[in-house]
């Protein structure tokens, strides 16, 4: 694939995600924000991030990635993910827009994915829209894997969907619900592609096609998770070592949990 197809299939992802996400591009940028904050705050690292390395969980193709590497041009990201498939075009991708400073590994956050980082230093890492595919105790597991990462004063950003509680709650999840579809109608009828759609035109490229039955074999048995809401989120935080926790944005069930160890 040439760039061009590159550029054009990420930003198809980009567009076809905001389809499930309001305010998308808002909580990327408040995310950003947070590290903008780390480094004007710290003295170990340059204004532009020199020395500073990034770990994005679940990278997927790289959308988040992308935009901190733009955003901070002395900033190295290492991206892991489960997905051959989605990988490989964050690798390829992303070599391409900003050479030597992304690596991708090839690691299953339900399973010793920290191995896969080789004693890297990780000052920040952060995550977007993936955690909630993990069941409670893998979630769990995985922000006992960042408390023992990060150093003090490293910083944890996920945003994801965190539902409300659909019978405790039931007004807020309601207008959630009444959001997301909303959002969705609005985008399909811009002609934004379904996720199905998108792994059609992903697939169309014989290299990626290539890396798609390995794909559905890792992903086959994934049975369905239940719902980490808020609050398991930042008491499993608390307990993993993280001495300060809280909610950086929110709108509706979206959110973006920042912690700091």
């Amino acid at each position: 694939m040439s760039a061009d197809s590159f550029d054009t299939l990420v930003q198809s992802w980009d567009d076809q995600q905001a389809a499930y996400i309001t305010h998308r591009e808002q909580r990327f940028g408040i995310m950003l924000d947070a590290i903008v904050h780390l480094l004007g705050t710290s003295n170990e690292f340059g204004e532009e991030g020199e020395g500073l390395t990034v770990l994005d969980l679940a990278c997927g193709p790289g959308s988040l990635s992308q935009r901190i590497l733009d955003r901070f041009p002395g900033i190295r990201v290492i991206g892991i993910d489960h997905d051959p498939v989605l990988l490989r075009i964050a690798g390829t991708w992303l070599e391409g827009r900003h050479p030597g400073r992304f690596t991708a590994v090839d690691a299953d956050l339900s399973g010793d994915w920290a191995e896969a980082l080789e004693a890297t230093p990780i000052h920040v890492a952060v995550s977007s829209t993936a955690l909630h595919w993990l069941a409670p105790h893998q979630l769990v597991a995985v922000y006992e894997g960042l408390g023992r990462l990060l150093p003090e004063d490293g910083l944890f950003l996920n945003g994801d969907h965190l539902r409300y509680d659909s019978r405790g709650q039931q007004f807020l999840a309601a207008g959630a619900a009444a959001d997301d579809a909303r959002t969705q109608r609005d985008a399909y009828a811009r002609g934004v592609l379904t996720w199905d759609q998108w792994w059609e035109q992903a697939v169309s490229d014989p290299e990626l096609a290539a890396l798609y039955p390995e794909r559905e074999r890792r992903f086959a048995d994934h049975p369905p998770t239940d719902d980490a809401p808020l609050e398991l989120h930042l008491s499993a935080l608390r307990t993993a070592g993280f001495r300060e926790t809280g909610v950086l944005w929110q709108f509706w069930d979206d959110v973006v949990v920042l912690a700091r160890r």
